[in-house]
Formats: structure tokens, sequence, C-alpha cells
């Protein structure tokens, strides 16, 4: 061990009598291991949530889907689909036809999202193991049925079990609309609700799942799609991005399953930024505690300083002295703060000790414990206790 560590950690920790000095490292020990558990045990709460969140639409969105660069149908093709239809790595496509229309039951009106699914889609969708009431079944025989979400079937007042029928709206594409009379140039389809699924607040309070056949009817497209849905072999996700993207060229867009929500998951990053910012900011409030025991212990130490001058020490070596002494309790307050904050963070994966309050989908808070999320607790920290250690042995 270094003279000025030495001399350092003797100050810290062989003192004869408790003074001031002893309670504000003490206090600032504390706030340092407090700050740091906190940043870890929030940081790991809010990955537990994005979890959630990303499981959530995962059963919503698939692995790929690719879109028209203009416009909102196309017909799916050309050599480019051809290659996806038969690429090993492709475990499925559906087609989708998709539009924002108005929807009536019973007297009440509401605006939904409607997707019409082809057949592959209605074998392959997650969302049937999402199915809260009802049955998957958007066939029974020859007629059609819908799957709603839950939300947006209680604001209608509809249950699969009732037999009043479901009535979709779409304006016509070929009729023009008469001033006269508006609901004459207003297609329809009616079926009966089969199902309610229940994913997260955004699905259940807009989807409507149908047979394309009845999307088909309504938006009077007899082979276009609006997307394609792609579900690949585990791993292959960016590589048959990648070619298909090639081979479409800049007429389509291939998005990946974090690209469909771009805006939700950059949200999602900025909160967690400042929510790292925010207690990073506590922490520094907690760490002038060093600063001020540091100033302190150099007013009290002046007999000392004098006798290191007198024994041929350098001012650079006094200041090291100091400097050390606060880093000490930085890495103190750091170490005790990273071992309790992921032994709680583990402890509340494990047992689940801290519930979720209300009716939730999980009965105790998510944590998820990220390497990342440690590394940048312990960089900032150990920043600002650096900073406080360095600034006031520079005036000695």
């Amino acid at each position: 061990m270094n003279l000025p560590l030495r001399i350092a950690f003797r100050y810290l920790f062989a003192r004869k009598s408790f003074n001031v000095i002893n309670m504000i490292s003490g206090i600032a020990v504390a706030g340092m291991a407090l700050g740091t558990a906190a940043l870890i045990i929030i940081l790991s709460v809010f990955n537990g949530f994005n979890r959630l969140v990303s499981d959530s639409l995962s059963k919503a969105d698939p692995d790929l889907v690719i879109r028209p660069s203009s416009g909102k149908v196309f017909v799916p093709e050309g050599p480019a689909f051809d290659w996806a239809y038969a690429c090993e790595d492709v475990k499925s496509m559906s087609s989708v036809l998709e539009e924002q229309v108005f929807v009536s039951y019973e007297g009440r009106q509401r605006l939904a999202r409607v997707k019409g699914l082809d057949l592959v889609a209605q074998e392959e969708s997650p969302l049937k193991d999402n199915i809260i009431d009802g049955q998957w079944a958007l066939h029974k025989g020859s007629l059609p049925q819908a799957v709603l979400g839950s939300s947006l079937a209680y604001s209608l007042g509809l249950s699969p079990r009732f037999v009043a029928s479901l009535e979709i709206y779409y304006p016509s594409r070929t009729k023009r609309i008469s001033a006269a009379n508006p609901a004459a140039s207003l297609r329809s389809v009616s079926m009966r609700p089969s199902g309610l699924v229940s994913v997260n607040a955004d699905i259940d309070a807009s989807l409507i799942l149908v047979p394309i056949e009845s999307m088909r009817e309504l938006l009077e497209y007899p082979d276009e799609v609006s997307s394609l849905e792609i579900r690949t072999a585990p791993g292959s996700v960016k590589k048959v991005q990648k070619e298909l993207q090639k081979r479409l060229g800049d007429s389509f867009t291939v998005l990946d399953r974090f690209q469909q929500e771009a805006s939700l998951y950059k949200m999602m990053r900025y909160e967690k930024l400042a929510i790292y910012l925010i207690l990073v900011f506590v922490v520094l409030l907690v760490a002038i505690n060093i600063y001020l025991s540091l100033k302190m212990l150099i007013i009290e130490k002046q007999e000392d300083i004098t006798t290191y001058r007198s024994l041929g020490a350098s001012e650079g070596l006094i200041r090291r002295i100091f400097r050390c002494e606060g880093m000490l309790v930085a890495l103190l307050g750091l170490g005790i703060g990273l071992i309790l904050g992921i032994a709680l963070v583990l402890v509340q994966d494990r047992f689940g000790l801290v519930g979720m309050p209300g009716n939730f989908i999980v009965q105790a808070y998510p944590v998820v414990l990220k390497f990342t999320d440690i590394l940048y607790t312990a960089a900032g920290v150990g920043l600002i206790g650096l900073a406080m250690a360095w600034i006031p042995s520079r005036k000695i």
C-alpha cells in the first residue's frame, strides 16, 4: 500500500475519538450506499417492466413485417416474394389487410383498427393464446367471425355469448360521397364476435381481428394486402431482414420487431435515461458530504500538514493523501451500495417479496438485473466521488 493511501486509511478507520468529521463521513458513506442501491434497484425494476412490454408486443408483432414505402397496399408478387416463400429460415409468411374503420354494436359506435388475417396468420398468430373469453375462431363453417380486444368489447357492451352481430363500416373507394345521403357511400360487413383477446392497453382498446376475405369485401381490394408478416427461425431475423430488403429495394420497408414499435422503444430508453440522471443528481447532492468532511479534515489536520512539509513531503503528495481519503469514502459507499442493491434485486427476482398493488398481470414487481446498469452506476457514482475528493484537495 503506497504512503498517501496508508495515511488516508488511518484517517478514515483509525481515529482515536469520534467527532463531527466522522459523523459527516459516515453520512456520506451511507448516502452514497443508499443512492447506489437505489440506482441498481430502480433501473432493474424499469428493466422488468420493459421486458413485460416487450413480451406483450412479441405476442402481437411478428418477427418481420413487409410494408410498402409509399401508399397503403401492394400485391405480393415478384422474385423477392418467391424467395421469401421458399427460404428455409422463414417459418411462415402471412398476408394482412388492415385499416381504421367505424364499428357499431347494438347502437354503440367506436373507431377501431381491423386486421384481416389469412388462414396462415389465423393458425400461427400467438394472439390465440391470449383469449380471455370465448374462443379463437374467425370462421364458423362458412360464416366469418371476429375476435376483439377486451377493452374495445367492454366499451361496446359486447360479449361472445351474445347473438347480435358486429357491424363494420368503411367509405367505398369506388362510389362518390353523396351530400344528400352520405350513408349510401358506406360499405359494411357484419359478423358475430367469437372471442375476446387481451395483450396490452393499446391493443385491447382498438384491435379487431377478422378473416381477410371480409376485409377484401369491405375495402374492395381483390388481391392487395397492407403488409406481409413473417416469422423466422430462431437467430435468423437479421439475416432474413437484410436479404429481403436487398431484394425488395426501396419500394418496400422490412421492419423487425423493434422497428415496428420504434417510437415506443425509443420512449422507454429516454425514460430510463431520465431516471438514471435524476438518481445520479440525488447521489451528487448526497456526495456533497464528502466535500464537507474533507474540508473539515483539512482544517483539523493543519498540524499534520505542517509536519509532512517539514519531513520533505511535496504539495502533490499531501494533496494525494486527502484525495485518497475522499475516494475511500466514495468507494466504500459505492461498494456497500452495489452489494446491497444487487442482493435486493436477486431476492426480489427469486422470491417476489414486494408485491404489485391492485389487479395486475404479475403478482410482484418484475426485476431484470443487467451488467450494463451495474457498470453505468459504478461509473457515475465513482466519477461523482472522484470530483468531490478532487475539488477540496486542490486548495491545500
